[in-house]
């Protein structure tokens, strides 16, 4: 099959499509040695089905990643599932094996979309991104979480999807893969900040660094972390961020 990579740093547009009800699946995640995600959501609608995730709402710094993927039935790579639930290494494994067997594109927003549409219109714009970039076009995209964003086919939300649908979890695998190396190389053009480690959230090595350096331009300037350590104002924030390390 053939497999598209998107990176589109473009400016924000209007955005349009056609939204199905939400699948409500509110159970809690699952812990290991457990079910692993399944084609059977996909496996319920005719035509190209598209699982979607994204990667990058929550750091205080850099873009907003998001990715669309088709997987092919016929040929699933083995391990697929929640990228939060895998290595880096068992990720960078699969996100090879799915681009090599899959239908795939991911897109990002830019930390500039970020602070003119905020984080979640950012985050739509990413993932309308990816869907469009795909081909053949999906007839239908599952989407990570209870929020319907408009994409350009029909909608079906699935709350906790990345470990329920395989198509979602390969989505999650590689926004999460090619966000985390955008960071490392900022982390090399924006030295000091641990970018590499912490890929932007708020870990303590980064609350330090933002208090001895101050911010810089990839920074989400607006969020409230940040200003606060700006102003000063940032005493409550210690010990309150997520560890360095592979951050989710």
């Amino acid at each position: 099959m053939r497999c598209i990579a998107a990176f589109d740093l473009g400016a924000g547009r209007r955005i349009s499509g056609k939204v199905s009800p939400e699948i409500d699946t509110t159970a809690p995640r699952k812990a290991k040695n457990t079910v692993p995600p399944t084609l059977t959501l996909e496996s319920l609608v005719r035509g190209p089905v598209c699982g979607v995730d994204e990667a990058g709402r929550g750091p205080w710094a850099g873009p907003v990643c998001a990715a669309a993927v088709i997987l092919d039935p016929r040929c699933v790579p083995k391990g697929i599932d929640d990228s939060k639930r895998l290595s880096a290494l068992q990720r960078e494994r699969l996100e090879i094996e799915i681009k090599q067997s899959a239908v795939f594109a991911v897109a990002f927003a830019s930390v500039e979309e970020i602070a003119s549409l905020n984080i979640l219109h950012a985050t739509g714009l990413a993932m309308h991104r990816a869907v469009s970039a795909l081909n053949p076009k999906p007839v239908h995209a599952l989407v990570d979480g209870n929020y319907a964003f408009r994409l350009p086919c029909a909608v079906r939300t699935v709350v906790g999807g990345d470990a329920l649908s395989l198509s979602i979890a390969a989505a999650s695998i590689l926004a999460k893969v090619a966000r985390d190396r955008v960071m490392a190389e900022m982390d090399e053009l924006h030295p000091g900040y641990g970018f590499g480690s912490h890929k932007g959230y708020g870990a303590p090595r980064h609350i330090e660094a933002l208090r001895a350096l101050g911010p810089c331009p990839i920074h989400r300037q607006a969020w409230a972390p940040v200003r606060l350590i700006q102003e000063g104002k940032d005493a409550g924030l210690a010990g309150a961020g997520v560890r360095d390390g592979d951050a989710a």
